[in-house]
Parts: structure tokens; C-alpha cells; sequence
């Protein structure tokens, strides 16, 4: 095979919110962090241990402010890009490197808050109470958010 891959997925966790950065062009960025973890049990010791390993995410232009206005810390999602690796100079000219994940497909998987109240519903409830009278309550009419990107 002659050809080359460069892809990355990954799924994982927002370790910050989504950080704009917008151009003159009308073009924008926004970068996060994204956690992903490994869990395994040592066996000498018995102990689990989990290691936390940081990506640098990096989405342009409409990717971009979809994230900024849906993703926040804590919230888990499924990213799909390629590695890129950028040369820089720090404040006392020193070659430095930054690797990033270019992403290019990106999908929801689960809001903190949605997570938080998974958690809640798996309590279980008050009793309630009956309702004194006969009336059965009216079906109400299923939301619709057309705001959604998907």
C-alpha cells in the first residue's frame, strides 16, 4: 500500500469550555481540551489505576460555534480529525511543539447535565400523591427545538 492515514478518533471528556478565536475573514477557532481515560488493575498490587491522557482539540468555523454554543466542561463527545503539529517559538526563542487534533466530525454523546440527571432518575422516587379529582391530564404536545444542528 502506497498511500498514508492520518485519522484520529477519539471519545472523551471537555476539560474547559470551547475557547473562540475569530479573524478578519469572518473565519473562526475554537479550541478544548479533551480527556480520555484508561483504566486497568495492577496485578501486583490489586489497585485500579486510571490514567488520564489530555488531546488539544481544535474546530474551525461552523464545527466551531456549534461546539462554543452546545459543548461545555464535563460533557462527553466523539471526535474524529487528524494529527497536526504546529512549530512555535516561546517568549525566550525557543523552538517549541504543540500537537493538536484537527477536527473534522464531531458528535454529542452526553451533556454533564444530562449525566447528572441519570444519576438523580436512578434514585428511587417519592411516593406520590392521587389526583383528587377524575380529570385525566391533557397530553401535552411533544417540543420541538429546531435550533439543533443535527
Amino acid at each position: 500500500m502506497s498511500g498514508t492515514l492520518n485519522k484520529v478518533m477519539l471519545i472523551g471528556h471537555l476539560g474547559d469550555e470551547v475557547k473562540m478565536h475569530y479573524f478578519e475573514g469572518g473565519g473562526c477557532i475554537g479550541r478544548f481540551p479533551l480527556a480520555t481515560n484508561e483504566t486497568y488493575t495492577n496485578k501486583q498490587t490489586n489497585e485500579r489505576v486510571t490514567n488520564t491522557e489530555w488531546h488539544n482539540i481544535v474546530v474551525r468555523n461552523k464545527g466551531a460555534e456549534i461546539c462554543e454554543k452546545y459543548l461545555s466542561k464535563g460533557d462527553k463527545v466523539y471526535i474524529e480529525g487528524r494529527l497536526k503539529t504546529r512549530k512555535w517559538q516561546d517568549d525566550n526563542g525557543n523552538e517549541r511543539y504543540s500537537t493538536e487534533i484537527q477536527c473534522n466530525d464531531f458528535t454529542f454523546l452526553s451533556t454533564r447535565k444530562e449525566s447528572e440527571n441519570n444519576a438523580a432518575s436512578s434514585k428511587p422516587a417519592p411516593a406520590q400523591n392521587p389526583v383528587a379529582n377524575n380529570q385525566q391530564p391533557a397530553a401535552s404536545e411533544p417540543v420541538q427545538d429546531d435550533d439543533l444542528p443535527f
